[in-house]
C-alpha cells in the first residue's frame, strides 16, 4: 500500500455512526493504521446538509482520512468530488457494498453489484474529477446465486480504481455467517491493483491468517475494533514488526473510555454525547466480569457526572473473564 501513499496496510473499516472524528482520533492516538470516515451520501453533500457536511469535513485532523461516499448517480458523484477534496480527504472510497435497505432503495451500496455498467460509470466519473486515489468497497455478490466479485473487481480495475476492498459476504448475508476468504483470494489473483480483505478479522493473529491465506495487500477491520480502538495499531505492529499484542488492563480500558466520552462531548455536545456513549460503554466492557450489570446501570444514567462515576466504580473492581467464561 505504500505505493499509494498509505503508511500501513491495516485499515479501520467505515462504519456509520461509529468511525466519526472522536473514534478516528482515538485509533490514531495508538499508532499506525489507515482511517476511513463514516459513509457520506453524495446527495446530502451536494445540498450541504449540516450533518453530512460535518462528517465529510476532515480538514483539522492531523492524519490522512479516506472519505467514503455512497450514492447511485454518476453525475452527482462528479459534482461533489471537488468539495470532498476541499474538505480535506486524503483519498476517496466509493461504497458499493452497504446492505442496508435505505441505501439499496436508492440504487446505491451493494445494489450497484447488480448494475455493473452504472458502477463503472461512477468510478470513471470520480476518477475524471479528482487526482486523489479512488477505491471501491464491495461484497462477494448480491446473494449466493449471484456471486460476481471477480467480475466486479475486474470492472473496478478497468474503470480506474486505485485499489479495492472485498468483504467476503454477500448482500443477503449482511454480517451473518462466515466470511468467504476464498473469494477474496480469487479476487486478488484476478486483478493487478492492490486488494484489501475484509471479514472475520477479529485479532492481529487473524489478520495475519488472512494475509497469508488470501495474499491480499492489506486487511480491513470493522466490528472487532468497537470498544477496542487500540486494535488497529496492535495489528499493524504485529503484522509489520512481529510484536505480540498485550491485552489492556481494566484500568487502561477505563481511561480510554473516559477519553472517548470527553471526545464525544467536545464533538457532539453534552446533550448528544451521553446517549451516544451508552453503546461504547457496552463495547468497552466486553470480556469483563459483570459487564451486563454495568451496561444496564449505565443505560439508565441521565447525567455525565453520574456516568463518569459509574465508569470509575465499575472498572475499579472488574476483572477479565476467564477463557472458559468468555
Amino acid at each position: 500500500m505504500r505505493q499509494l501513499g498509505f503508511k500501513s496496510n491495516i485499515f479501520l473499516a467505515p462504519m456509520a455512526g461509529i468511525t466519526d472524528k472522536p473514534m478516528r482520533n482515538l485509533v490514531a492516538s495508538f499508532g499506525n493504521g489507515n482511517l476511513v470516515s463514516e459513509m457520506v451520501a453524495i446527495n446530502a453533500i451536494q445540498r450541504k446538509n449540516p450533518k453530512s457536511y460535518k462528517i465529510a469535513d476532515v480538514r483539522d485532523e492531523n492524519y490522512p482520512v479516506t472519505v467514503q461516499l455512497v450514492g447511485g448517480d454518476p453525475q452527482l458523484f462528479g459534482d461533489v468530488v471537488q468539495l470532498i477534496e476541499e474538505l480535506g480527504a486524503y483519498s476517496i472510497d466509493i461504497n458499493m457494498g452497504c446492505p442496508v435497505k435505505k441505501i439499496i432503495n436508492n440504487s446505491a451500496g451493494s445494489a450497484l453489484m447488480k448494475d455493473i455498467e452504472k458502477a463503472s460509470q461512477i468510478i470513471e466519473t470520480v476518477k475524471k474529477n479528482t487526482k486523489l486515489n479512488v477505491s471501491v468497497k464491495f461484497r462477494k455478490g448480491w446473494d449466493h446465486q449471484h456471486v460476481n466479485a471477480i467480475e466486479f473487481a475486474s470492472m473496478c480495475e478497468n474503470s480506474g480504481a486505485s485499489f479495492i476492498t472485498v468483504h467476503g459476504r454477500t448482500r443477503s448475508d449482511f454480517y451473518s455467517g462466515r466470511a468467504d476468504w476464498d473469494i477474496i483470494a480469487a479476487v486478488k489473483q484476478a486483478v493487478k491493483i492492490p486488494v484489501i480483505g475484509n471479514g472475520d478479522v477479529t485479532t492481529p493473529q487473524r489478520a495475519k491468517e488472512m494475509l497469508d491465506y488470501t495474499k491480499v495487500d492489506g486487511v480491513m477491520i470493522g466490528r472487532a475494533a468497537l470498544g477496542a480502538p487500540w486494535l488497529i495499531s496492535q495489528t499493524d505492529t504485529y503484522i509489520n514488526q512481529g510484536i505480540e499484542p498485550t491485552p489492556p488492563t481494566p484500568e487502561e480500558i477505563k481511561n480510554v473510555l473516559l477519553v472517548h466520552l470527553d471526545a464525544l462531548i467536545a464533538y457532539y455536545g453534552e446533550k448528544l454525547a451521553l446517549p451516544l456513549s451508552r453503546k461504547y460503554a457496552g463495547w468497552y466492557s466486553r470480556g469483563l466480569r459483570d459487564a451486563k450489570r454495568f451496561r444496564e446501570t449505565y443505560n439508565k444514567i441521565n447525567d455525565l457526572t453520574t456516568a463518569r462515576a459509574e465508569i470509575e466504580k465499575y472498572f475499579a473492581s472488574c476483572e477479565p473473564l476467564s477463557e472458559e467464561e468468555a
